[in-house]
């Protein structure tokens, strides 16, 4: 039975690394680091290419191939890294843009670019 919710995924994805005993090696130090290569492998695929050419990747059926596989493993990591510290990725993610929200109001037609807060903390975070 496939699952396609959150809950569901993450649940398989421990039943994954528990039939083959990984556990001990899913901490959370290792989990972030394997989370960060696959995000590499995934940024890989566009290194040298132009915007343009970046828009078009799902086009060619072996990159496309090559795209969601990388992002499924960049999920993956996902997943299993916040299962293990208890953190519901769905939770977090609402909070964080209700956040930027009111960091970031909506500025009228016409004015600068988004606002960038020098001393904000905070600010290489995905907006």
């Amino acid at each position: 039975m496939t699952e396609h919710d959150v809950a569901g995924l993450q649940r398989r994805l421990a039943d994954f690394a528990a039939a083959r005993e990984w556990q001990p090696y899913h901490t959370p130090k290792n989990l972030a680091a394997a989370l960060s290569v696959e995000a590499a492998e995934l940024l890989e695929i566009f290194q040298w290419l132009t915007p343009e050419e970046a828009g078009r990747v799902m086009t060619d059926p072996d990159t496309a191939h090559r795209v969601t596989d990388e992002v499924a493993d960049v999920l993956a990591y996902l997943l299993q890294f916040c299962e293990v510290l208890g953190i519901d990725p769905l939770t977090a993610l609402s909070a964080k843009i209700d956040r930027n929200e009111l960091r970031f109001p909506v500025r009228r037609r016409g004015s600068a670019g988004p606002d960038t807060p020098s001393d904000d903390p905070d600010r290489h975070s995905s907006e």
